[in-house]
């Protein structure tokens, strides 16, 4: 390891995550919400394709970078297959010529999956890829935002997609983005992707889209395609509901396991909802590299890795101020809230409206994270109980389930000037006694 990694390694973390693009925005895909397309413009007549070259000072670089005995690149855009298998065979090579001994080489390529092969879908399966296929819920969910170039809908060709993976076996998960068109859908939504689309993995992404004309992070505004706070609350509480009482070790929702990482005091492991960020970067085609995947944009970059490597873009005061200020900018309102143990203010990207008492740096998310905290703090409870005993939070289903019955037999029991059995304080009359 050479001399100059060695001596900045004092201002930086263990390890990093980058989102490489290496297409940059180029996609075939023309989604309306889509946060990306519009970074294409930074890069006027460039031909958006990283050169084989880049590709190994990058891949030589992020591994030397790492001091973990495993390294994932992350491939994003855009849309990554647009490089053509050649690029990713070499990227492969070139990750082997470099790997420390004794170092696990891991692959993410996230897809709208409407390219796919047989071809692609074997090289997935023999080095072991991990894939995320973009989709937004069943056809009419799907095709309201999600369209090509030509405003056609996508939703066969994404589900054709998925096929090709299930058939040559490759471990796929699923990202789903919630608008203003699905969120008023949890269930079905959620059933979708677990039965149909035969996912055990998913990621929910609210889409908070400002309303503006550069694409920066900048104004107060959404756009009418962004999920409300209140529907995003109400949407993770009832695909909770669904997913606490027969899913728990079948299917793994990404925010829900953040949520038992919280509960149980472990680090959040996603930097939305860690104390502080800086550690999950993203690189253009180029080489240049951006404080963040959201802050793509002249004041967030850090510079270029074939002029500074990248460790010290990394480790430098910029990022790490950067990294610094989600945590330093929280209003006194998330400082003495609830649920900042699990949310810690949410992604600064987010934080654009003001608190009760004016002060800026509210999450635009605040009422939904609230809501959605409070409401799944008795099953958190249990499942950190049982996993504390070694036993499985799965376990969490079978007990809701026996207080259930039990509560509905003190039900029938109560007299309607009781107190009701449910804990509300008022009367069974009043309360769940009360006329429909």
């Amino acid at each position: 390891m050479s001399q100059a990694v060695e001596r900045v390694r004092s201002g930086y973390p263990a390890a990093f995550h980058v989102m490489t693009k290496p297409r940059g925005a180029i996609c075939n895909l023309d989604c309306e919400y889509c946060y990306f397309l519009s970074k294409e413009m930074l890069y006027p007549g460039s031909r958006f394709r990283m050169a084989n070259e880049l590709l190994e000072e990058y891949v030589r670089q992020y591994i030397e970078a790492q001091r973990v005995p495993e390294v994932t690149f992350a491939w994003q855009g855009g849309e990554p297959t647009l490089m053509g298998l050649d690029f990713f065979r070499l990227a492969v090579k070139l990750q082997q010529k470099y790997r420390r001994p004794g170092m696990r080489i891991l692959n993410t390529l996230q897809t709208n999956a409407t390219i796919l092969t047989d071809e692609w879908c074997e090289f997935f399966r023999e080095h072991g890829f991990l894939i995320g296929v973009s989709i937004d819920g069943p056809r009419e969910l799907h095709d309201t935002y999600r369209v090509d170039k030509g405003g056609k809908p996508t939703f066969d060709r994404v589900m054709a997609g998925v096929s090709l993976l299930r058939k040559h076996r490759v471990e796929f998960n699923v990202l789903t983005t919630l608008h203003a068109a699905n969120a008023n859908h949890p269930v079905e939504v959620y059933r979708f992707l677990r039965d149909e689309v035969g996912t055990a993995f998913v990621q929910f992404i609210p889409i908070v889209e400002r309303e503006n004309d550069s694409g920066f992070q900048e104004g107060e505004e959404v756009t009418e395609r962004s999920v409300t706070a209140r529907q995003y609350g109400e949407f993770l509480c009832e695909v909770f509901e669904e997913w606490v009482r027969r899913d728990v070790g079948r299917v793994f929702v990404q925010i829900f396991d953040v949520a038992l990482a919280a509960w149980v005091g472990e680090r959040a492991g996603l930097c939305i909802f860690e104390r502080t960020c800086g550690t999950a970067l993203a690189m253009e085609h180029n080489g240049d590299v951006y404080s963040c995947d959201h802050y793509v944009e002249p004041a967030y970059r850090l510079g270029n890795i074939t002029q500074i490597p990248l460790i010290q873009l990394v480790g430098s005061e910029k990022q790490r101020a950067f990294g610094r200020a989600k945590r330093d900018s929280l209003p006194r309102y998330c400082l003495e809230c609830e649920v900042r143990f699990v949310c810690n203010g949410g992604c600064p990207k987010d934080r654009i409206l003001q608190t009760p008492d004016g002060e800026p740096g509210l999450n635009y998310l605040c009422e939904g994270y609230r809501r959605f905290f409070n409401h799944i703090d008795r099953p958190m409870r249990i499942m950190a109980s049982e996993l504390r005993q070694r036993r499985p939070p799965a376990n969490v289903s079978r007990i809701l389930s026996e207080e259930e019955r039990e509560l509905q037999q003190r039900m029938t029991q109560a007299g309607r000037n009781e107190p009701c059995p449910c804990g509300s304080g008022r009367k069974y009359k009043k309360c769940h006694g009360g006329a429909p």
